[in-house]
């Protein structure tokens, strides 16, 4: 894909210190290689703190359109990944979509 990325949806979860290193490998394999094949960039952040991680999904998109392909009509519904619920703190009830209204760089990031 070589459009510009018009569009930024914005997913985060928290879960207990302990199992961050295993949600991070699950996630990685089961949530975010799947997505990369289909949006034009996608960044995956970590925070860890004494008691909690947090994680960030940021994915890249021409367009709402092209992002509703790929989550089933609406883009702003959650697709719990079949393990969350073993990991999350809380499943989250919504993601934050943001039109980019100035970008420089690669959004992308590292593909591992």
């Amino acid at each position: 894909m070589s459009d510009k990325p018009k569009i930024a949806r914005i997913w985060r979860g928290r879960v207990p210190r302990a199992k961050a290193d295993d949600y991070a490998r699950y996630n990685y394999e089961v949530g975010i290689k799947p997505l990369e094949q289909k949006a034009l960039g996608v960044q995956s952040l970590r925070e860890d703190c004494a008691t909690e991680s947090e994680f960030i999904t940021i994915s890249y998109w021409e367009s709402v359109e092209a992002m509703a392909r790929f989550t089933g009509s609406d883009p702003k519904k959650i697709h719990h990944l079949d393990r969350d619920p073993e990991f999350l703190i809380e499943l989250p009830q919504s993601v934050q979509i943001l039109e980019i209204i100035a970008s420089s760089g690669d959004c992308g990031g590292d593909r591992r």
